[in-house]
């Protein structure tokens, strides 16, 4: 494929790159208040035994033990979703692909089917609801053709000679862009139950639809790490504690 024709896209990517996160890590973090260096021995035991623990922790809001864990995500999304994502800014850490030094690839966003396009009620009360054909037919068209001269006004200044941090002023924000996050499971926690919605949650939430595409797959993620942690926070209302 030409890697100067633009490609639309209707997800996002999100991978585990690495990690250091169990359940035992909030065990022994815990139990260092009563056992003192005798709480490593818990790296070795099965967590199961100690789940009312983690369920402890979590329903009180004992939130630091479940700060002793490291996970880095490689994402790939639209930059307005990136821009939203940066606002988390507690117990997180981002690298972000740079304009300025690497041409920028033509990949961006046009929602697809599934997605609710009218957006209905007052700011603070409102909802989304399905579009039409016709609205469908119109976001498409209109963003293929906005992305296609923006691109080829990009190229079109890189081949003059213009630096790329001058050119990709023309670029929009349904740029996708690539990031690592590293977070720990305390504040990807908070980040999910603000960028998630979710009936058992205990204070509701109303993400876009596309940075909750992200939080999903991180979550994803996660409870496979980390499976008693992320059941008692699915169970205590989905509350950072």
């Amino acid at each position: 494929m030409d890697d100067s024709q633009p490609r639309f896209l209707d997800d996002v990517t999100v991978e585990l790159v690495k990690h250091s996160a169990s359940d035992t890590d909030v065990l022994w973090a815990a139990r260092v208040s009563t056992a003192g260096e005798q709480s490593l021995d818990e790296i070795g035991k099965d967590p199961e035994r100690s789940k009312g623990l983690i369920n402890y922790l979590m329903r009180d809001r004992h939130g630091s033990p479940f700060e002793h864990n490291s996970m880095t995500f490689l994402v790939s999304a639209p930059i307005f979703v990136f821009r939203e994502f940066h606002r988390h800014r507690v117990g997180w850490s981002y690298n972000e692909e740079s304009g300025r030094y690497r041409q920028l690839q033509p990949n961006f966003y046009i929602p697809g089917r599934e997605r609710k396009l009218v957006q209905e009620g007052r700011p603070g009360k409102y909802v989304f609801v399905e579009g039409t054909e016709e609205q469908h037919k119109v976001v498409t068209e209109a963003m293929e053709t906005s992305y296609r001269q923006s691109y080829a006004a990009y190229q079109e200044m890189l081949e003059a000679g213009v630096a790329r941090e001058v050119a990709r002023a023309v670029l929009p924000v349904g740029l996708f862009s690539s990031m690592y996050a590293t977070c720990n499971a305390r504040s990807l926690m908070h980040f999910l139950s603000l960028r998630t919605k979710s009936e058992q949650a205990k204070v509701p939430s109303f993400p876009q639809r596309e940075i909750e595409m992200v939080a999903e797959k991180m979550e994803a993620a996660w409870a496979e790490l980390m499976p008693l942690t992320h059941a008692a926070f699915v169970a205590n209302g989905r509350i950072a504690p």
